[in-house]
This record gives structure tokens, C-alpha cells and sequence, in this order.
């Protein structure tokens, strides 16, 4: 188990222990996702929390004024708990774990699929039908990403399985193809 994973793996259990006997978990869920996307979003405020200069009690009152209306009570707990043990800089490792271990438990699988260009509702559908197979699991989380640099096509990621089906990959496995010739 990586280093960061022995710190991150306890409070990410515990909390969705709590969220589960508060019957919070799909709640929970979803504001980490959200917490977890401003948080990358926003480093002003990553690099806030994890700063030693900022008292814990500060940091705690900057989480009550930013959260206390979005994030269930339980929630709220979590990040002070997360301050007063000087780990909320490790907030979105902590909230990756958990994510991670939510989807272990209910047999989720996640895939990245990174496109050329946004994807209509109709291909994500086909996609996602595809990816169900290559997966293995009718149960699935897609994170949807663009990257224009791969000029057409997508790439797609579930767990160790690559699918590379972009004209940037296509033209490097060309070329490498053709590197092999000469």
C-alpha cells in the first residue's frame, strides 16, 4: 500500500462508515465529488488549507463559512476533523480514497474516456455500452474529459485497460510501425 494510502485509507473507512449508519452515503457521494472538483478547481483555497502558517481554528471557520449550507452535517464534521488533525491539505487524496473504496465495495468500475471534442448524448450511450462490455459490469462511473491535442477519435481507461481509438494514436503507432521498417 502506497505511503499516502496508510494516512488516507482510515479516514476515508471511518467516514463512510458514518455516512452509512446515517444512511448518507449516496449524499456523501456526490458532494465529494463536487468538493473534490472545486477543490482542483481552486488551488487558492487547496493551497489555503494546507498552509501551516493558517491556524487550525481558522481553517475550521473558513470551512464552516465556505461549506455549511452545500455539505451535510456529517460532512462538515469531517473536514474540522481533517483541520484539527493537520491533514485537510490532504483533503483530495482523502477524498479520492474514499471514492475509490465506495466503488470497490459496490462493484463500480471507472472509466476515463478523453475525447477530441465533446460527446453527444447518443454516442456517450454507445459508449457506454461498449465500455460495459470491456469492463465487465453494467455498473459504471464515467469521467468525461476533452483533450483536442488528440485531434479525433478517444481514448478510453478502465482500470488497466487502455483503448486507444484517436488519430494522435493512431499516427504514433503508424510511425512507429514505420520506425521498425527502416
Amino acid at each position: 500500500m502506497p505511503l499516502l494510502n496508510t494516512i488516507t485509507t482510515p479516514y476515508a473507512e471511518a467516514f463512510l462508515q458514518v455516512a452509512e449508519s446515517r444512511k448518507e452515503v449516496d449524499k456523501v457521494v456526490t458532494q465529494a465529488k463536487s468538493l473534490l472538483e472545486l477543490w482542483n478547481e481552486t488551488p487558492e483555497l487547496s493551497d489555503a488549507m494546507a498552509s501551516p502558517v493558517l491556524e487550525v481554528q481558522s481553517k475550521k471557520d473558513a470551512l464552516e463559512k465556505l461549506f455549511a449550507k452545500q455539505l451535510t452535517p456529517s460532512f462538515l464534521n469531517f473536514l474540522k476533523l481533517l483541520a484539527d488533525r493537520q491533514r485537510i491539505g490532504l483533503l483530495d487524496s482523502v477524498l479520492e480514497r474514499l471514492l475509490e473504496i465506495y466503488r470497490d465495495q459496490r462493484n463500480i468500475a471507472l472509466a476515463t474516456v478523453t475525447s477530441a471534442s465533446e460527446l453527444t448524448e447518443s454516442q456517450q450511450a454507445e459508449l457506454l455500452k461498449k465500455i460495459q462490455l470491456v469492463a465487465g459490469t453494467k455498473k459504471l462511473e464515467i469521467n468525461l474529459k476533452v483533450d483536442p491535442n488528440l485531434i479525433g477519435g478517444f481514448v478510453v481507461s478502465v482500470g488497466s485497460k487502455v483503448i486507444d481509438a484517436s488519430v494522435s494514436g493512431q499516427v504514433r503507432r503508424l510511425g512507429l510501425a514505420l520506425a521498425k521498417v527502416s
